[in-house]
């Protein structure tokens, strides 16, 4: 019997450091339900043993719980308003050393799209990005950066040529990008942010919080942020108390730290 959610939690956050109160609980214990059935397991606490005694469903597990679903120029429109008007605002209020966080970065698609979009308007020896996700697992993948043709199909036939190469049906990202972006492991709901950031980029994350988990990620990016910084989010997200917190919005998905 799947009861006691309560104890598995505490068992989870023992394990992992994922703090599960943070996440809607009905749509979570489906997910873990499922993964758990998937592995034989018939209670929470005969998945917790599993956990314990395997590290290969251990990294499953949190694999699982951290959601990975990613691809290069996600929401290309997004994109090209980053492109157009976001980039060449931020080099004109900061400089061309610009300091920038790829927050839950995933399998590395999103930094690396943030050093392709900058170096039409910058060389790679200036830009510098910080990816953090709280999936190991994951962030391994973003530093072997092999991708899919699906992940790379929206990515931009100059720069797709440029930087990528084609490995049987896979592709290969430039060392020359990689270099730019330095990968760690953060969690988004329990470590220290960090700070002066002229952008930061955090998309189709956070919808899986509550909302004052939200809320809390939200102040903490603008206290990140440098004063005219940017948050850029993602399509399936809103800030609906931008203002409380003190962002003025630049559009639907840019709000800037005035």
């Amino acid at each position: 019997m799947f009861d006691k959610y309560e104890e598995f939690k505490k068992e989870v956050l023992k394990l992992t450091k994922i703090d599960l109160n943070y996440y809607k609980e009905k749509q979570m214990r489906r997910r873990i339900d499922t993964l758990a059935q998937k592995n034989k397991a018939t209670s929470y606490e005969e998945y917790v043993k599993l956990l314990k005694e395997s590290p290969e469903l251990f990294e499953q597990f949190v694999n699982f719980l951290t959601i990975n679903v990613s691809e290069f120029y996600r929401n290309p429109e997004q994109w090209k308003l980053l492109d157009e008007k976001v980039i060449p605002k931020l080099i004109q209020d900061h400089g061309r050393n610009l300091k920038i966080w790829s927050a839950a970065c995933s399998t590395g698609d999103e930094p690396y799209s943030l050093v392709m979009a900058f170096s039409k308007h910058i060389p790679l020896s200036n830009i510098h990005i910080t990816a953090t996700d709280i999936d190991k697992q994951v962030i391994a993948s973003a530093k072997a950066g092999l991708y899919s043709e699906k992940s790379v199909l929206n990515v931009p036939a100059d720069l797709k040529k440029k930087y990528f190469t084609k490995i049987g049906s896979s592709y290969q990202i430039a060392d020359e990008i990689k270099k730019c972006v330095t990968f760690r492991e953060h969690n988004l709901l329990k470590d220290v942010y960090p700070k002066d950031f002229d952008l930061i980029l955090c998309r189709n994350v956070v919808i899986y919080f509550t909302d004052e988990a939200k809320d809390e990620i939200y102040r903490k990016f603008f206290a990140s942020l440098k004063e005219k910084g940017v948050l850029f989010i993602g399509s399936t997200e809103q800030i609906t108390n931008y203002k409380d917190i003190g962002f003025s919005r630049m559009s639907s998905f840019y709000f800037e730290k005035p």
